[in-house]
């Protein structure tokens, strides 16, 4: 049995529990403000494909209108922009919309570094996932492929990066995603509205 599996499993614990902790006034605020500015929840549920293909539900801050069609990737709206909320172009922007995923770290169906989790019927990224092992471990908060093109990548590129992901997992190689993640978050790089953001 590999070791660092079980630590990788410690350390997003300790992270995600600390991260909980001293963002709290952050989430309190993003809340209040996703109540002034439109009608709805404050967290969006969706189901996705966790470790070994199993159903959990992901959390997000809410940047969609209550009446945008549930289970569709965004790129398959005809026009998103109209669905997007004014506080919700700012939260997918700065990518503050995926925090609430710190709570899914801590309940164990996320890691912070792993593929993203795939929507429950995205049945061609699941196969071709499938095919590098990449739906056997914790899926991510952020991963490789989303520190190389985040959503300007086509599938093939995108799976054969997460496959890559699973043969070079280790704590050196997750700093490193860690790291990247944080500067292309900083540039805003890789997010395109209207594209597939999973």
């Amino acid at each position: 049995m590999e070791i660092y599996p079980i630590c990788k499993r410690m350390i997003d614990c300790l992270l995600s529990l600390v991260a909980l902790l001293t963002l709290s006034p952050i989430f309190l605020l993003i809340a209040i403000i996703i109540k002034i500015d439109s009608k709805g929840p404050v967290f969006f549920k969706q189901k996705r494909i966790g470790k070994n293909k199993k159903i959990f539900y992901i959390l997000k801050f809410r940047t969609m209108r209550t009446n945008t069609p549930k289970d569709m990737p965004t790129h398959m709206l005809q026009n998103p922009e109209a669905f997007i909320t004014k506080i919700g172009k700012f939260l997918r922007k700065t990518s503050l919309d995926e925090l609430p995923q710190i709570i899914n770290i801590l309940k164990g169906e996320m890691s912070i570094i792993g593929p993203r989790p795939a929507l429950w019927n995205q049945y061609d990224l699941i196969a071709e996932r499938d095919k590098y092992g990449s739906n056997d471990i914790y899926p991510g908060l952020t991963g490789w492929a989303q520190v190389n093109g985040r959503d300007e990548l086509p599938l093939e590129i995108k799976t054969r990066l997460d496959g890559e992901y699973v043969d070079r997992m280790s704590f050196a190689f997750d700093a490193l995603i860690f790291l990247k993640t944080i500067f292309s978050v900083c540039k805003g790089a890789g997010i395109k509205e209207g594209s597939e953001r999973i």
